[in-house]
């Protein structure tokens, strides 16, 4: 026979495996751990494919609108232009543009809402923002010194319930003191335009022209320059080299500061997901120890048989090793496969799932990511694959030697 080709301890694991047993529990715990393998590793590869899409989302919509390093002053620059010039060109310096920042609550018509304020210079934006490509109504230019012009992300507007030329309070964490008292300081804007770059900035960014953030915040000149690099990937060891050639009067800062913390915890969420998942998987494993045991306890006499037939206790191992990793690799080979298709048609079985249901799992207002990203990534099927197939391993072993322990003598004497 054909079969017979096969080594003996394996041939007889795979008839093990397969055949139909006296006591159908057994039966059952393997299936349940067949099942518990391709579902783990199914959930694993789907789970670490949407983060992986969720992370490719932050990076490509937060990103390319925030500037991929800054260089700020000791202390308030007056001339910015010398400093922009003497910036681009070197170290991969592709663009330069003066910034005043601040934060405080917009308020119109009863609606309050926390703000970031960036005083920009609209000429020069454009060399390091592209945010002017996405302006929903109005244009950068819009922005005219001295006539307290203000441009919103379209979520705050929506929140706020604002459209162009209304008047918008921006009103920051400080006082004025005059004879009639104290006041916070505040300040009414004209709502020029709506930008709409798919991030959070959406949510909370007001843009002003850089003169009237310079009389609103009270401050001569600029904070420092917003920096654009060739490769936002290479702007931390570019500014490390700028930091030395400028000296202590400027510090610098890159996008992996003001924006790293998040993709930290995207990462570590990512971590965290994939070791809860991963108990579906030992789980699994604890089925496949429960379903050897209670073979091998079924089995005690052909194991006497075959010991007194002259099977070394290595291959009784090999006979228990065999079932149990058989039950674990078609587990998850049937969880990888599936976990992969899934994962590359997710959004289309979302979207489909929407037009069937006539409603949107992810609310337009509220998210700014409104479709289920999905990113397969082949090192993240390969590590859920070996982990799965170790631990399948691992829960072999013990069972395995166990039965290799057994005594032909003893398990003849009681199953006579």
């Amino acid at each position: 026979m054909p079969a017979m080709t096969l080594p003996l301890p394996l041939y007889i694991g795979l008839r093990y495996t397969w055949a139909k047993r006296r006591n159908t529990f057994i039966s059952f715990v393997s299936l349940f751990a067949f099942i518990g393998m391709a579902l783990g590793v199914f959930a694993l590869i789907v789970v670490l494919s949407v983060m992986n899409g969720f992370d490719r989302e932050l990076k490509d919509r937060i990103l390319r609108v925030v500037p991929h390093g800054f260089v700020r002053a000791a202390t308030p620059l007056q001339d910015w232009q010398s400093l922009a010039q003497r910036l681009v060109g070197r170290h991969g310096v592709t663009g330069a543009a003066p910034y005043v920042a601040g934060h405080g609550l917009a308020t119109y018509n009863g609606s309050v809402h926390g703000i970031e304020i960036q005083g920009i210079d609209p000429q020069a934006e454009p060399d390091v923002s592209v945010v002017h490509e996405h302006m929903l109504v109005g244009e950068l230019e819009d922005l005219t010194p001295g006539e307290y012009e203000v441009i919103l992300g379209s979520l705050l507007a929506r929140y706020l319930g604002v459209a162009l030329g209304d008047k918008v309070d921006i009103t920051l964490p400080s006082v004025s003191i005059t004879p009639a008292g104290i006041f916070p300081r505040s300040r009414r804007f004209t709502v020029v335009g709506v930008f709409e770059v798919g991030a959070q900035l959406d949510q909370s960014l007001v843009l002003i022209h850089v003169a009237d953030a310079q009389k609103l915040l009270r401050t001569q000149g600029v904070e420092g320059l917003r920096l654009r690099f060739e490769d936002i990937y290479t702007a931390p060891s570019r500014l490390r080299d700028l930091q030395a050639e400028l000296g202590a009067d400027f510090v610098t800062q890159d996008w992996s500061e003001t924006q790293g913390s998040l993709f930290q915890a995207i990462k570590m969420e990512k971590t965290v997901v994939g070791i809860m998942l991963g108990i579906i998987i030992a789980v699994a494993a604890f089925n496949i120890v429960t379903s050897l045991v209670m073979m091998i306890t079924e089995k005690r006499s052909d194991i006497a048989v075959l010991r007194t037939m002259g099977l070394s206790a290595l291959g009784v191992v090999a006979i228990f090793m065999t079932q149990g990793i058989v039950i674990g690799m078609v587990g998850i080979a049937i969880g990888a496969g599936l976990g992969v298709v899934v994962a590359q048609h997710l959004a289309a079985m979302v979207a489909a799932v929407e037009n069937l249901m006539g409603a949107s799992i992810f609310d337009p207002t509220v998210y700014f990511v409104t479709t289920m990203p999905s990113q397969l990534q082949l090192g993240d099927v390969i590590y859920v694959c070996l982990g799965a197939c170790t631990i399948s391993f691992l829960a072999t072993c013990y069972p395995a030697y166990r039965a290799s322990q057994i005594a032909p003598a003893e398990a003849l004497r009681y199953n006579v």
